[in-house]
């Protein structure tokens, strides 16, 4: 005979664990099934901002991208490919894959977010650049669009990410690509860096370790299919190509052809004058934007015109102006002159 007390133990205890499996919300059968349906909506997510990628810097997209991109093997991928099209998200036209108009619109909600938090990780908290994609890849898919235009008004509506590339508006609005590779670039042409790739890791953290970033200005020096040499706000750099390409310039029309070797403003005697190359990427925030609504900006001429008793601050002629500038801010001007042309 089975003792009651024992009976009634082992009942409770398969009671516990039926609930402990099948429990509304709580349940690892629930649990299990939201997390495959969160993991299937994630590549879904994924696979959307790929198709939009490809879409942006026209280039086909077929399903081996998809695969590449997403890290899965090529049945899922084509699994996934028929979901989407099923859903309604795309089309497919022989072995290349288009957007709907529907899925278009999904995948610029996503990269929205993805770009909004990029941009306030990197004005608004001290995370480094390498974690700012990481930090956004998760993000972008547990927020919700109104959760999105909250963050954007947060941080007054920002249209550029960290890197140069447009943020979506709420109604899926954006602006056409534009800009060149800085391998295109030839020699002595200045140029504006607009966007840097933050893909893959390895090749955007070499870009980091030069410094470089969106705003700042270059002039090209040399270019060859070994490398790309260049001075960058008057700090010289070099890149392999395949490292170039990742960076996208704008280039600058200056007034006049600039040559010869950099010197800093603050090496200027009076009555000297100068053409701007750039200014250091040291200086940064107010003071920078101040110099450049001065006009110091490359290809500007600039002429020092009188020095103070302490030689601190030196008054200098630009564009028919004339403004005082502290030493510090002067050794981190760059321009050539006629001595050294």
């Amino acid at each position: 005979m089975i003792d009651p007390l024992y009976a009634l133990l082992i009942g409770s205890t398969i009671i516990a664990l039926i609930a402990f499996v099948f429990w509304p919300r709580i349940g690892i059968s629930d649990k299990l099934k939201r997390w495959t349906q969160d993991t299937e909506r994630i590549q879904i997510e994924d696979a959307l901002k790929h198709l939009y990628d490809c879409e942006y810097r026209s280039i086909s997209c077929t399903i081996n991208s998809i695969a590449g991109n997403l890290s899965i093997n090529s049945d899922r991928a084509t699994k996934l490919v028929s979901r989407l099209e099923t859903l309604g998200l795309l089309s497919t036209q022989g072995e290349v894959l288009q957007l709907t108009t529907q899925g278009r619109s999904y995948a610029l909600r996503v990269i929205r977010v993805h770009r909004l938090w990029e941009r306030y990780l990197a004005d608004e908290t001290s995370t480094t650049e390498m974690d700012w994609h990481g930090i956004a890849e998760k993000m972008e898919h547990v927020y919700t669009p109104e959760e999105a235009d909250k963050l954007a008004a947060q941080i007054g509506n920002p249209v550029y990410d960290p890197h140069g590339d447009p943020i979506p508006s709420s109604k899926g609005d954006l602006p056409h690509k534009k800009g060149k590779p800085l391998t295109e670039m030839l020699p002595t042409e200045f140029a504006n860096i607009i966007h840097i790739e933050d893909e893959p890791n390895a090749i955007y953290s070499q870009i980091l370790a030069q410094g470089l970033y969106p705003g700042m200005q270059i002039r090209m020096l040399e270019v060859s299919d070994r490398r790309m040499k260049f001075v960058a706000d008057g700090e010289e750099c070099v890149l392999s190509p395949i490292i170039a390409k990742n960076i996208t310039v704008g280039i600058l029309k200056l007034d006049k052809q600039v040559e010869g070797k950099f010197k800093t403003l603050s090496n200027l005697r009076v009555g000297e004058k100068g053409i701007v190359l750039g200014i250091a990427k040291a200086l940064r925030g107010q003071q920078r934007r101040r110099l450049m609504d001065l006009g110091i900006v490359p290809g500007t001429e600039i002429e020092a015109q009188l020095e103070s008793i302490t030689s601190d601050p030196i008054a200098y002629k630009v564009r028919g102006s004339v403004v005082a500038l502290r030493k510090q801010q002067a050794d981190r001007i760059y321009l050539v002159t006629e001595d050294n042309k």
